[in-house]
């Protein structure tokens, strides 16, 4: 009431006295209320000190575990033009199977028989090296040949000097003895002269004595011209040595010239067949690259490029193929603030899209829905958006995935660090500090045992 006049009712009339007054006065509906409020602030509290699990929260998509089990886009390693498909998309096949054929568009390759030609390039100078052997097996044995000739021709020359030098000396001694026997005419003769001049000796015995002067002097110079004729046939054997071995040697380096030029010839004409055999094994590569098959057991997606008779770039990408057998894994992305908190082998829940749950994430063990899942990799740099990139795969010890999961449906995450009251966490959500930094046992362990 306003209480704007002084005549106050209440004190004037007693209301108990009315029953309406009754149930209004002495009516305690206020006490329900007060052990209401008694009862919520002690669940509250209790309620404060309950275990609370901090957690990191992230959002990713389901991929697989190896990159050789992802999605991947089939190439073509060289150029070509779609000729013929064998597969359509949703199709399954295995690894080895033929998804199209394409035909060459470079000139060059053109020819069909271009494969047996160049083998038999390869066979021309396969055999073309053999002959440059032969080549030169011949001549090593003309060498041979050579040097033994050399051999004997020398020895016989030197033994025709021998002769030389021998006749030379036999040719002085007679040159000495003729001009002994010149002495010896000269002084018989002197002796018949004289003789004779004093009447003792007749004229014919001088005559007779200067006859043989005259017969020993020409047979000194006779003498002499064989002496000087055995020096010059001393010299002719020497000048015939020195041609024997200029002659020989002549031939046997022409031979090796010969030799060492057969010999160039074959090791070019074997770098030719290597060259050959080398164009050959790409021919018959390049060949094979004209059927783009499966690398693996999978599935076909989707055909990047379509068409008949369409041309289309080395690496240009022509089919999408799902592989068959494959790990489930999940990506998420976490801030960079939350990035030392995780580690190698940490327990984490996942949600995947499409599956109905109901998540507590302070609460893991009474949330519904969610599967267990590990850290297997952190990425140790962040992507466009600024985040690390967390790879997880499935917990052994929890409940198995869902088969009915694909590869590339979202999943939310939550990882689960350390168990703290609830008015803990309220309080540091209330300041905004991070979670409680630690580290897994395991980890520690293997820090101690590293730094001892």
């Amino acid at each position: 009431m306003l209480n704007i006049s002084h005549n106050q009712l209440n004190k004037t009339i007693d209301l108990s006295k009315f029953k309406s007054g009754k149930n209004v006065i002495d009516k305690t509906y206020y006490k329900y209320i007060n052990k209401f409020l008694l009862t919520a602030a002690v669940i509250l509290v209790i309620v404060l000190f309950l275990p609370w699990t901090q957690n990191i929260t992230g959002s990713g998509m389901v991929t697989t575990l190896k990159p050789n089990q992802r999605p991947q886009h089939i190439m073509s390693q060289i150029p070509g033009r779609i000729e013929e498909w064998y597969v359509m998309e949703g199709d399954s096949v295995k690894k080895g199977d033929t998804i199209l054929r394409i035909s060459e568009i470079k000139s060059e390759y053109f020819d069909d028989k271009l494969v047996e030609r160049t083998n038999e390039q390869i066979q021309a100078k396969a055999s073309s090296v053999t002959a440059y052997g032969g080549k030169v097996e011949a001549l090593k044995r003309q060498i041979i040949a050579l040097q033994n000739e050399q051999k004997l021709k020398l020895q016989q020359t030197e033994n025709k000097l021998l002769q030389a030098h021998l006749k030379v000396k036999s040719d002085s001694i007679d040159l000495e003895a003729a001009k002994t026997n010149l002495t010896i005419a000269q002084r018989q003769y002197d002796r018949i002269e004289t003789l004779q001049n004093e009447g003792l000796k007749a004229l014919k015995d001088v005559e007779e004595k200067r006859l043989k002067l005259q017969e020993t002097q020409a047979k000194l110079i006779s003498q002499e011209n064989k002496y000087v004729a055995s020096k010059n046939d001393v010299i002719n054997a020497k000048i015939e040595l020195s041609r024997v071995k200029a002659t020989y040697s002549d031939k046997i380096s022409k031979a090796q010239s010969d030799m060492y030029t057969a010999q160039s010839g074959g090791f070019d004409a074997k770098a030719q067949v290597t060259k050959l055999e080398n164009t050959y094994s790409n021919y018959k590569k390049r060949n094979s690259l004209l059927f783009v098959t499966a690398p693996q057991d999978g599935f076909i997606n989707k055909t990047v490029t379509d068409g008949i008779g369409v041309t289309f770039k080395e690496g240009e990408e022509l089919v999408s193929i799902m592989p068959a057998n494959y790990e489930l894994a999940v990506e998420t992305y976490v801030r960079p603030i939350d990035l030392p908190l995780l580690h190698k082998g940490e327990k984490v829940r996942v949600q995947f899209d499409g599956w109905p749950a109901i998540v507590f994430s302070g609460w893991p063990n009474v949330s519904y829905g969610t599967y267990g899942a590990k850290v297997v990799a952190i990425q140790n740099f962040t992507n466009e958006d600024g985040n690390y990139r967390v790879l997880l795969a499935p917990d052994e010890q929890d409940h198995e995935w869902p088969k009915a999961i694909g590869v590339g449906s979202g999943a939310r995450t939550i990882a689960l660090l350390e168990d703290v009251p609830i008015w803990f966490e309220l309080w540091r959500q209330i300041n905004s500090f991070p979670p409680n930094y630690y580290k897994p046992e395991g980890t520690l362990d293997k820090v101690t045992k590293k730094n001892k």
